[in-house]
Parts: C-alpha cells; sequence; structure tokens
C-alpha cells in the first residue's frame, strides 16, 4: 500500500515542534482516535449482547465465554498489532485495521439472526471481535513517535481515553439499538462508522519513515525485564479496566436481576476512560510509580466495597465499590503507560556521555523504538486481565453461586502489584541501584 511518508521528524526539537510538529502530531492523533474508538466498541459488543441472549439456552459460565473470548484474541493481536505500523506505516496501518472491523460486525448479525445458531458457532463469531483488541496496541505505538517524551503522558492518555470510551458508547447506545431495530443491528449499524474511520485515515494521517523499525529489535525489546514488570502491573490496571468494563453488565444481571443493568453499565467505562488522561498528567508532574502505587491501594479498597455490597444484597454499595474501581483502574491506566517510555529513555541514556549531542541523540531513538515494542508486549499481557476476570467471575458463580471468591483472588493480586511497584520503583535500595529511573520521574 502506498501513502504519505514523512521523512524529516524531529519532535523533541522545541523549534521543529513549534513550526511543524504540534500541528501534524495533533490531526494523527484525533484520528487515530476516531479508529481507536471503534475498535474498542467492536471488541466489548459482546458484552452487551450476552445479555440479551435469553432466547438461547446458555449457563451464565457459557454467557461468560462468550465475554471473555474477545478479550484473549484482542490480547495476543496486540503483538503483531505493535510491530505494523514500523512496518507498514502508522497511517496505512490504522486503514487496514479499521477495515477489519467488518469482520466481527457482520458475522455478529450473521449469528443472531439464526435462532439455531449453535453455541460452538457464538463462539468463534465473538472470538473475531479481538480484532477490535489489536487497535489499541498499533494506535499508541504509532503516536508515540508524534510526540515529544515531554508530551507523551497527555497525548497516550488522549489516545487511550478516546478508545477507552468505545466501551461505554456500546453499553449506552447498543441498548437502544436493540430495542429498536433489533439484535443483529448491534454489528451492522458500525458498518458506516467504520468505512468512514478507514477513509479519515488514508486521507488525513501520515506515515513516519523514522518509525520504521525491525522485528529483530522490537523482539530484543521486548524481552527486557522492565519490559516484563510493566506488564504485570498492567494486567491490574488495564486488565481490570476492560475486565469490569465487560463483566459488569452480565455480572450485576446474575447477581441482582431486578436491576435493569442496561440504564447504568455505561457510567463506569465513561468515568474510567475519561480520567485516564489524569492518570498521565499526574505521572507526568509526580512520578508514574507514586501514581500506580496509590492506585493499586484504592483498587483493594474498591473489590472489598463490592464484596460487602454483594454480601449484603446492596445494589448501591455494589455499583459505588465499581465506579471507584473504574476510575481507579483509568487512573492506573494512564499512570503505567506513562512510565514505559520514562523507563526505556533512563536505560537508553545509562552511559551516554551527556556533553555528546549525537550520541544523546541516537540513544534517545533508540529509547523510542524499544518503548513501542514494549508497548506491544505490555498492552497484550495487561489485556489478558480482562478474558481472566471474566472467566473468574464466571468460575467462581458456577461453583458457588455467587462472585465473592472471584473478588478476593482479585484483592491478593492488586496487593501483589502494590508491591511489585514499591519493590522495583519506589523503595530507597532500587533508587540507589537505578538512579537513572528515578531522575525520569517512573
Amino acid at each position: 500500500m502506498g501513502g504519505r511518508w514523512i521523512q524529516e521528524w524531529r519532535p523533541d526539537d522545541p523549534e521543529f515542534w513549534e513550526t511543524r510538529g504540534k500541528r501534524v502530531a495533533r490531526r494523527n492523533l484525533v484520528f487515530s482516535i476516531l479508529a481507536e474508538h471503534l475498535g474498542f466498541t467492536l471488541w466489548t459488543v459482546w458484552s452487551v449482547v450476552a445479555v440479551r441472549l435469553g432466547d438461547y439456552d446458555f449457563s451464565a459460565d457459557q454467557l461468560f465465554w462468550l465475554v471473555a473470548l474477545p478479550n484473549l484474541v484482542g490480547s495476543l493481536a496486540r503483538v503483531p498489532y505493535t510491530f505494523a505500523p514500523a512496518r507498514f506505516g502508522g497511517r496505512n496501518w490504522t486503514v487496514v485495521s479499521a477495515l477489519l472491523l467488518l469482520v466481527p460486525a457482520v458475522l455478529l448479525a450473521v449469528a443472531v439472526s439464526d435462532p439455531g445458531t449453535p453455541y460452538w458457532a457464538f463462539l468463534a463469531i465473538a472470538a473475531t471481535a479481538g480484532l477490535g483488541g489489536g487497535n489499541f496496541a498499533s494506535s499508541m505505538a504509532n503516536i508515540t513517535y508524534f510526540y515529544p517524551e515531554s508530551r507523551q503522558g497527555a497525548a497516550l492518555g488522549m489516545n487511550a481515553a478516546g478508545g477507552n470510551i468505545g466501551v461505554s458508547s456500546v453499553q449506552l447506545v447498543v441498548p437502544m439499538i436493540i430495542g429498536g431495530l433489533g439484535l443483529a443491528a448491534a454489528g451492522l449499524f458500525w458498518i458506516p462508522f467504520i468505512l468512514a474511520a478507514a477513509a479519515c485515515a488514508w486521507f488525513f494521517m501520515d506515515n513516519l519513515a523514522g518509525a520504521r523499525s525491525n522485528v529483530r529489535e522490537q523482539v530484543r525489546a521486548a524481552g527486557r525485564a522492565q519490559t516484563w514488570i510493566m506488564s504485570f502491573l498492567y494486567v491490574g490496571t488495564f486488565g481490570s479496566f476492560i475486565g469490569y468494563s465487560t463483566a459488569f453488565p452480565l455480572l450485576t444481571k446474575t447477581q441482582f436481576p431486578a436491576v435493569q443493568v442496561t440504564a447504568v453499565a455505561f457510567a463506569g467505562p465513561l468515568a474510567g476512560s475519561l480520567i485516564r488522561p489524569v492518570g498521565g498528567w499526574l505521572a507526568d508532574r509526580l512520578g508514574g510509580a507514586r501514581v500506580t502505587f496509590w492506585t493499586f491501594l484504592a483498587m483493594g479498597a474498591g473489590v472489598a466495597g463490592a464484596g460487602a455490597g454483594l454480601a449484603e444484597g446492596s445494589f448501591p454499595v455494589f455499583f459505588g465499590s465499581f465506579m471507584a474501581l473504574f476510575l481507579t483502574s483509568g487512573v492506573g491506566n494512564g499512570s503505567t503507560y506513562r512510565m514505559i517510555p520514562a523507563i526505556f529513555k533512563a536505560k537508553a541514556l545509562e552511559g551516554v556521555d551527556a556533553d555528546d549531542p549525537a550520541a544523546r541523540e541516537a540513544a534517545l531513538r533508540a529509547g523510542k523504538r524499544d518503548s513501542a515494542a514494549a508497548i506491544g508486549v505490555i498492552s497484550a499481557v495487561g489485556a489478558i486481565g480482562g478474558f481472566l476476570i471474566n472467566r473468574a467471575f464466571g468460575t467462581s458463580i458456577a461453583a458457588t453461586g455467587g462472585a465473592t471468591a472471584a473478588l478476593v483472588s482479585f484483592g491478593l493480586f492488586y496487593g501483589a502489584c502494590l508491591a511489585l511497584t514499591w519493590w522495583c520503583y519506589l523503595r530507597t535500595v532500587g533508587v540507589r541501584l537505578a538512579p537513572s529511573l528515578a531522575a525520569a520521574r517512573v
């Protein structure tokens, strides 16, 4: 595929940024958000559809599989999707990845239009929705190259938030569409928007020649210890956000059958999405590790509150606790993502002579390439959290009739994330062992 390629791109040069870079970066960010938003929409559409499959004789555990499987496929898709912008160009790949969303949109309509569709076919078709999950990784890896390091926290936060809001869009819009046009419209409704997003990417986005790197370099970056530490933490933040977003409608239906879940399900994903840039902003000023540490502490309190709501049979307590989980996971999404470029920049500059501008510039470019590659692995592993959360709820309900056991396991995991954040990035010994990371305000 051909396309527009920008050969010279120096966002960390203040003069270049103000005279040219800022305008181009903002334009690419806007249309990246549009395509990524639709990716999240199709990725999570089964969270709404599964609640409406009352005409099919599926158990709660089977329905949770339909919601969980797109998360698993989406997490796996994020690895090749991360490499795609560097290989094919960010603008070119945005067009392709947007058009691929036609597959889950059309197949969903096929599945629900036939009352005789077997369960295995539902599973296969739901799995194709995972293509939407891959869009996040390619979009974030691409936008990383457009912005200077000092502005990446806010830019990546806005890009991610615009995508994350797609979860809320599905849970707000699709119930109304289904009510008026039938269940098949949950997929067909999005086709014109998908085509529009692909056209906008084709006409208004750019490819960066400097962002092109080979897969071998990216695999090498993905094999570093810091990548896997951050992957674990991202399971706790983004994995929680996407897991709770997709599980909440079905979880509420099983635990509080009298509640009209479609009236409130969209609120949590919307709040978590909108607050994500705040997490990046706080990380820019306070340090991502500090913000992430307190986020996990608050998330532990959130699952405890949700458990109390279940024990008391109180939906207001249950709902309020989940709102807190959405908000804190949103903040954590922004703060953990801000840590990634800071970590790889600091690692790249270790041992580089500060008085050698050429060596410093080369190290910064290498750090950005490593960061973009790591984002793919981290976002992929993080998305697996969405699969695990749904499976934990399904298994817990099947075994005990309730979700308490799943919530206890989540609380223990947040405790592990809290300890890992402190051990690797906040403790005094860690600062002495890695002063470059501390200086980078990780």
